[in-house]
């Protein structure tokens, strides 16, 4: 037996410059829209006594002849509850572990490159202004990605405690200045893109301060029914999400809206795949178009496969 690459987060790091992250994730996506692939529901498993939970992100990519898993778990603790992240990647043909790596850097990674995916399929040619609500790793990884999608004429980032937090850039790598807002629905006001990029369990806009044409996307964090907008506002939007055989039973709004009757999963105007194939309906741009990830096994396992070749290329 060969024995596995074991990468730690300082390995993922000085690999990732190595990895063009989105462009892989495009090439499994399209691969789920061809039968390629295959993308069992994620998994909720609780500790006893409310010692917290670990969430199982499964995944079978066929082209590269892999599958894997990615373990999560969330463990409270005082003050700040303890999130980690390790993928195992698995040979379809001899049936042996080919890699295990940490996976904290590379779910921000593949987080962020999903939300800019759909963004970047969603959002008119002539959008301008971008909105990123969040101040954290993941809000700062969504810039990276999303500022080249279009030449922007505004960046805003939104955090009620951005004025505490270092790293924020002036300035995109274009040159378009960056604006820091501590009032979140200021920010979101006008804006063409609105990336909600934080860990929080509840509400963190007004949908209400929507324009009727902008694009939202939203991810996931491990607390339970986790959601960055109100359920019931889902009837209000063109709703997508990153997997709609999976996405519904597991994202926090959509499954408060649906068990309320205030919006169902047949309402679901497309997915990733569906986008990314041209079968998916397109934005009316009458009303918000909504993006919901919950973070596919199949991100993990494609980002991980990239980062294995360039493991071996080293």
């Amino acid at each position: 037996m060969t024995q596995p690459i074991v990468l730690h987060e300082a390995d993922i790091t000085a690999l990732l410059p190595k990895v063009d992250v989105r462009s892989v994730l495009e090439r499994m996506f399209r691969a789920l829209a061809d039968g390629d692939a295959v993308q069992p529901p994620q998994t909720l498993s609780l500790f006893p006594r409310d010692a917290g939970d670990f969430i199982t992100y499964l995944g079978v990519l066929a082209g590269e002849k892999v599958f894997g898993a990615k373990l999560s778990p969330y463990i409270p603790g005082d003050g700040k509850a303890l999130v980690t992240a390790w993928t195992l990647l698995m040979s379809m043909e001899t049936g042996e572990p080919v890699l295990l790596c940490d996976s904290k850097k590379l779910t921000t990674e593949r987080t962020a490159a999903t939300s800019v995916i759909a963004a970047d399929a969603l959002v008119d040619a002539g959008a301008s202004v971008l909105t990123i609500v969040g101040s954290g790793p993941v809000a700062l990884a969504h810039l990276r990605y999303a500022e080249a999608i279009r030449p922007w004429k505004e960046i805003r980032i939104a955090s009620p405690n951005i004025a505490g937090r270092t790293g924020i850039p002036e300035k995109s790598a274009a040159g378009c200045t960056i604006t820091k807002f501590i009032d979140v629905n200021q920010a979101v006001r006008g804006a063409d893109v609105v990336l909600l990029c934080t860990s929080s369990g509840k509400p963190v806009i007004d949908t209400a301060a929507l324009s009727k044409a902008a694009v939202v996307t939203s991810i996931s964090t491990n607390v339970a029914n986790a959601h960055e907008v109100d359920p019931a506002a889902l009837s209000g939007f063109d709703v997508y999400c990153d997997y709609r055989a999976t996405t519904p039973a597991s994202a926090g709004e959509m499954k408060l809206a649906a068990a309320s009757g205030a919006w169902s999963p047949d309402a679901l105007c497309g997915d990733l795949p569906e986008l990314l194939a041209g079968r998916a309906k397109a934005p009316s741009r009458e009303r918000p178009a909504f993006f919901r990830s919950i973070g596919l096994g199949l991100e993990d396992v494609a980002a991980a496969v990239a980062l294995l070749a360039a493991a071996r290329g080293q």
